[in-house]
């Protein structure tokens, strides 16, 4: 087994454990559904995270069987990743409603089908996958850093972390250092994209970690929960 091998079964199992994380947030909202304390289930949930944080699985999907060889390591995992997050999505459409969530769901949901369908044409879309998706990675890698600045301001203004979950960022976070190495073992030239994104990504859950120690301890974050509430 060499270098490579090794990452990528370190990542994929890295990968399964973030999953657990998702899972969690997905419980938590679970758990605040069948509570009757009149929370809302998703509260400070970004919409605008999940959704970015979806696209970037999705587009980790499409790259991975667009390359050649077929990158089993990074597909599948991803396959799993995108479903649970899309249950999220649809978990805050439920809850809010709006016509934002509607329109997030629905596509994230018709995304995925797509992506799907292309899974089973094989080398026929091969050398134009690799370019939408490593196109894609690259625009996530923006939005992404957008979407959790959202989710990293709801935080800071409110002075909670509401329906956040913090394990999900525990274990994302770890899969990102994994990534890291993985992509790294891939050669430059095939991984860069992967870099880019998951380095984004690991920036974004080390701030996210943070904040849930400055709730609990920052004088400022309780004056924003104080004027929330005054």
């Amino acid at each position: 087994m060499n270098l490579y091998d090794i990452t990528g079964a370190v990542n994929t199992a890295f990968i399964f454990i973030s999953l657990i994380g998702v899972f969690s947030q997905l419980r938590k909202i679970w758990r605040r559904k069948n509570t009757d304390n009149g929370l809302h289930p998703t509260e400070l949930l970004s919409l605008n995270q999940f959704t970015v944080s979806f696209l970037a699985y999705l587009s980790f999907f499409v790259y991975g069987y667009s390359i050649e060889p077929f990158n089993h390591y990074i597909v599948w995992p991803r396959l799993i990743a995108s479903l649970l997050v899309l249950c999220i999505i649809m978990e805050i459409m439920m809850d809010r409603k709006s016509a934002r969530s509607i329109v997030s769901f629905v596509l994230s949901a018709s995304g995925l089908l797509l992506a799907v369908i292309g899974l089973f044409y094989g080398e026929s879309i091969s050398d134009k996958g690799k370019v939408i998706s490593t196109s894609i990675i690259l625009c996530v890698s923006v939005l992404i850093a957008q979407g959790y600045f959202h989710q990293i301001r709801l935080i800071y203004k409110s002075g909670r972390t509401g329906a956040v979950d913090l394990k999900m960022s525990q274990f994302i976070f770890m899969m990102d250092i994994s990534t890291i190495a993985f992509a790294l073992t891939m050669g430059f030239s095939k991984g860069w994209p992967l870099l880019v994104l998951a380095v984004t990504s690991g920036i974004t859950k080390l701030v996210i970690m943070y904040l849930f120690k400055w709730v609990a301890v920052s004088p400022i974050a309780a004056k924003h929960r104080n004027a929330r509430f005054s």
